[in-house]
């Protein structure tokens, strides 16, 4: 690790300005007493007082120069550190987290708080513990992954959080700048940017057939100027319900939930994002969307609200979670089924696993990024999934129905 600068260099970018000029008082204080035990002791003869005198008034010359220009380089300059992440390792280490702490750092602390109360929920559904995976990546950060397998309820449950720290070469910049052209001076496009990405994603897949597999994933992205300072940022994520069988009371229920913690925000945001997640969500090859939809956003900057309020919708949109989907999966998860159905349900996640390797952007923006954890990236994938040959539901059965939803998608609120 570099050279550390004077512990002032670095907690004043982070303390307040009363507190700093509090710091510089004690420190101007304590140079003048370091300036004074310095001279020859008392003497009885009036030479020694010009000297001393003179050399006051060079300390007090100099604490009036130096101090202003301490505070100065304090406030405006970065810390000169390594990189991104060790200077967010120590930052968390010297002050915590706080409502005052940098986005990426909140949406850290966020993440891992809603991943536990996740778990905790979905255990108390299933009555089987997680397995809990925590990880580190030798290019700067890591992640928590949660794992139930072969549960009572869940045949596979993940809740994921990844803090990832890393650098975008400028191939990956230029691309970038097609949505953000902020990211970086067209006229001056660096070879390389410190980026941050910190998410938590989830998906759960029941045993019952009659029980809908869901998914989610909230993310915020940030990008760090060559001088350290905060670059272009913006937030993404989603919610979707994938039915095998489709139960009308429970697609409303779920976008009733995810409207009305939209609406809160911005009456636009639901419309606008539903329709989004309905484009997004689309196995292309098959001609049909993954499942009966929810919303899903990505790149929202400040072209659309301030970096405090797209936060603060991230944040209702999260915890809305548990109260939807826990009450669906408790009404379903011991529902009588056929051998039949359950064939079904394994064809359908069949077209799961199509649309995640093939189409799914995080998939893949994952799989590429130097120091990937495979697994956790591919922990959306079903424990078992089917393909057969030419396989067609019978006309106006319930599983036809479903396929005519997926290829025409409904206002369900």
């Amino acid at each position: 690790m570099a050279s550390r600068r004077p512990a002032l260099r670095f907690l004043a970018p982070c303390t307040p300005r009363s507190q700093l000029s509090v710091s510089l008082s004690l420190a101007s204080r304590s140079s003048s007493r370091r300036a004074l035990s310095s001279l020859p002791g008392p003497a009885t003869s009036g030479q020694t007082f010009a000297p001393r005198r003179r050399y006051l008034g060079w300390a007090a010359f100099g604490l009036l120069v130096t101090v202003p220009l301490t505070y100065k380089m304090a406030i405006d300059e970065p810390l000169n550190m390594d990189s991104l992440a060790e200077r967010d390792q120590q930052l968390k280490a010297d002050q915590g987290v706080s409502e005052l702490s940098p986005m990426r750092l909140r949406m850290e602390k966020f993440v891992k708080e809603q991943q536990k109360a996740i778990v905790r929920a979905l255990e108390e559904v299933d009555g089987t513990k997680f397995r809990v995976d925590e990880w580190q990546r030798k290019e700067g950060g890591g992640g928590i992954t949660c794992v139930l397998q072969e549960g009572k309820v869940f045949e596979k449950a993940g809740v994921g959080v990844s803090v990832v720290y890393g650098t975008l070469p400028k191939a990956a910049i230029l691309k970038m700048r097609a949505n953000h052209k902020n990211i970086a001076d067209e006229k001056n496009i660096p070879d390389s940017l410190e980026f941050f990405a910190a998410g938590l994603s989830l998906i759960v897949h029941p045993h019952n057939p009659m029980a809908p597999t869901v998914h989610l994933n909230y993310r915020y992205f940030e990008t760090a100027n060559p001088d350290g300072s905060p670059g272009a940022w913006w937030f993404g994520g989603g919610c979707d319900l994938t039915p095998c069988y489709l139960f009308d009371e429970d697609a409303i229920e779920f976008h009733k939930s995810i409207k009305e913690a939209c609406d809160k925000h911005n009456k636009d945001y639901y419309p606008r994002f539903k329709k989004w997640c309905d484009e997004y969500f689309y196995n292309k090859h098959r001609g049909e969307c993954r499942g009966i939809g929810g919303i899903f956003f990505d790149d929202q900057d400040e072209s659309v609200a301030d970096k405090e309020n797209l936060f603060a919708f991230i944040q209702d949109a999260l915890k809305s979670f548990v109260p939807t989907y826990v009450p669906i999966v408790n009404r379903r998860k011991d529902m009588p089924f056929t051998e039949k159905e359950k064939e079904w349900q394994q064809i359908r996640r069949g077209k799961y696993v199509e649309f995640n390797l093939v189409h799914d952007r995080g998939t893949a923006f994952g799989l590429n990024t130097p120091g990937a954890r495979v697994e956790s990236i591919l922990m959306s994938m079903p424990l078992t999934a089917s393909w057969k040959y030419m396989y067609e539901p019978e006309p106006k059965s319930r599983e036809a129905r479903l396929v005519e939803v997926l290829k025409n998608p409904k206002e369900w609120v």
